[in-house]
């Protein structure tokens, strides 16, 4: 089998993290000086892995889920497939088009590494050529920036803590294999899949400083998955923010945050939303300067007819009109190096936590292994309601209650890799070590929890079989 390259020695690793403090703004020709308000919108890609290539779970190769949906047009929704990989490489059109005609067009861009693994599997990598030349061409090093995140659409608190670096190793391993490690330097901001921000402290601590850990700068939140250090709502959601992560220990960590405000996704980015609500703001006192707000939405970029096809022409229009001043549009790292550039410190940025977490702070005593989980067991017993799922785009969704027959196997799969390779450096550039490595990262695609049991947990449990039998 064919795997992508999701893993590099420590040594290839070694030495890229360092990079200039301006990588957007040097090459902006927005004039900050007369910007009123500015706007971000991000399109976030992803088709999962699966072994549906035949009938027999057991026999099947693993194959993207897109290509299983060319293959069978005739079922479901299955038709929009060649629309779908359209989308996925359509914006260098747009983009190109745009910067031809003297407009200033931006975009964020998320795509899983399962996704990048099957354009370049199917579409003889027509897709991936098309991304690579607003990627690798300095032209467009403004224009578009590329978000990290985790490689196979994992959730993070759903995801073994061990397992959380390695999917954010996974990814930027497999985006430099792709476009390079220069193009790998500019990548600065995080997307998590299901906008998720794990709110058990020791969980949310570990996946900050793994974040840092990984050269990140900033990360994208959702607006009701974060709160003031007292407990209280967001006031102003179009500024950065400073996320404060803590454990049991009391080592803290803390990241930038820029936030996602809450609405209809996908209507919102294919309509441009983002861009006329910015234009009804102005510049704002931040810390004694009046600095312009950021308006920022994310939303697939492929799914939904609103998308598919409003979104071309609402793109195109708003930049036929959009300029260098007044209200203008700047990708995440942009914005803020440019806000760092008039003075605003990110140590200045309001400090926020994963919501709830004020009331685990308020049962806590004293630091010490465990004393998070106390605190959360005494909120339990006075309140059985209390729980840790509210910290993604939607409360509705569960990730780990009621999926055992999947999480389980999930679990054991991850013991049994970190007990296999963990100390034994030499093994991790064997193929035994990256095809268990693969089915690993697999096996923890929100997908085969998302849309319930049935199929999709058969692909995660024979994912996680072939897991255990790689391992030996």
């Amino acid at each position: 089998m064919q795997t992508p390259a999701i893993c590099q020695n420590e040594q290839k690793r070694s030495g890229r993290l360092k990079r200039p403090k301006e990588q957007y703004a040097n090459l902006s020709d927005i004039d900050f000086d007369r910007v009123q308000s500015s706007f971000g919108i991000a399109l976030h890609m992803h088709q999962p892995t699966i072994p549906a290539a035949t009938d027999d779970l057991r026999r099947s190769p693993l194959i993207s889920n897109l290509q299983y949906m060319m293959e069978h047009q005739s079922i479901g929704d299955n038709h929009n497939a060649p629309v779908f990989l359209w989308c996925y490489s359509r914006i260098s059109d747009f983009i190109k088009e745009l910067v031809s005609q003297g407009k200033n067009p931006r975009v964020m861009l998320d795509y899983s590494g399962n996704l990048l693994w099957g354009l370049e599997q199917i579409d003889r990598g027509n897709a991936i050529g098309k991304l690579s030349d607003i990627t690798t061409n300095k032209r467009y090093y403004e224009n578009v920036e590329w978000l990290g995140t985790m490689w196979s659409h994992a959730v993070v608190t759903s995801t073994p803590v061990p397992d959380i670096e390695l999917q954010m190793h996974a990814w930027r391993d497999h985006f430099a294999s792709i476009f390079g490690h220069e193009a790998l330097g500019r990548v600065k901001g995080f997307s998590p899949p299901e906008m998720h921000l794990p709110i058990h402290p020791d969980v949310c601590f570990e996946y900050i400083k793994t974040l840092k850990e990984c050269g990140y700068e900033w990360l994208m939140v959702q607006e009701h998955t974060i709160e003031n250090l007292d407990g209280s709502g967001i006031k102003r959601p179009h500024f950065p923010h400073r996320l404060i992560a803590r454990n049991s220990l009391g080592e803290k960590e803390e990241i930038t945050v820029l936030i996602k405000t809450q609405g209809s996704d996908t209507k919102l980015v294919a309509q441009m939303q983002p861009y006329y609500e910015a234009k009804s703001r102005g510049r704002e006192d931040l810390h004694g300067r009046p600095l312009p707000p950021f308006v920022l939405q994310i939303g697939d970029g492929e799914n939904g007819g609103v998308m598919m096809n409003e979104f071309p022409p609402c793109y195109k229009q708003a930049f036929q009109e959009i300029g260098i001043a007044g209200t203008v549009a700047m990708n995440g790292s942009e914005y803020l190096e440019f806000m760092r550039r008039y003075g605003a410190d990110e140590k200045q940025y309001t400090p926020v936590q994963p919501i709830s977490q004020h009331r685990i702070w308020s049962k806590m005593t004293s630091h010490g292994p465990g004393a998070c989980d106390e605190a959360i067991k005494k909120i339990h017993d006075q309140d059985p309601n209390f729980n840790l799922d509210k910290g993604s785009w939607t409360n509705d969704k569960n990730w780990v209650k009621g999926y055992e027959n999947v999480m389980d196997p999930i679990k054991s799969l991850s013991v049994m890799f970190h007990k296999k390779f963990d100390k034994k450096i030499a093994d991790r550039e064997s193929p035994r070590y990256k095809k268990a490595l693969l089915y690993l990262l697999l096996s923890q695609s929100s997908d085969f929890r998302y849309w319930g049991q049935g199929i999709w947990t058969d692909y995660a449990s024979e994912i996680c079989r072939r897991g255990m039998e790689a391992l030996g």
